[in-house]
């Protein structure tokens, strides 16, 4: 999994929302915009490499923009269907817009509360095991 996030504290909730619900997949962690084209580039160069099962995208990020990140992914030529959930404190109408015409398959608002925050790791499970239904 790829989780695109300049936040070290949401990088940590993220990782214990994935302990809570069981969710035992490997996270690769890209810090800035760059760095997650630069892994997607890396996938696409390299057929023994496999794409992520799942993104986790923030939209404000330094360098370039998660919905930069999420076309470029959707240009890829191994990457483009992989599923991208946007995680983002923005509830802005223009950015859930965006990023469902740019091909999101779904949208998780962080909550202000950790329990709530933790509810990421139940929405990944389901994800991960083919119910999208929750997103």
């Amino acid at each position: 999994m790829l989780l695109v996030e300049d936040n070290k504290l949401d990088v940590l909730l993220v990782r214990e929302a994935f302990a809570e619900y069981g969710v035992a997949a490997s996270l690769h962690v890209a810090e800035d915009g760059e760095a997650a084209m630069r892994f997607i580039d890396a996938v696409d160069e390299n057929e023994n490499a496999r794409c992520p099962a799942l993104i986790l995208l923030d939209l404000n990020l330094p360098k370039r923009s998660g919905a930069e990140v999420l076309g470029y992914a959707r240009q890829s030529k191994r990457c483009a269907r992989v599923k991208v959930l946007i995680v983002s404190s923005s509830d802005s109408p223009a950015d859930r817009a965006e990023t469902g015409r740019l091909g999101a398959n779904g949208y998780f608002l962080k909550p202000p509360s950790y329990e709530d925050f933790l509810k990421v790791g139940e929405i990944v499970r389901d994800i991960l095991e083919g119910c999208s239904d929750k997103m």
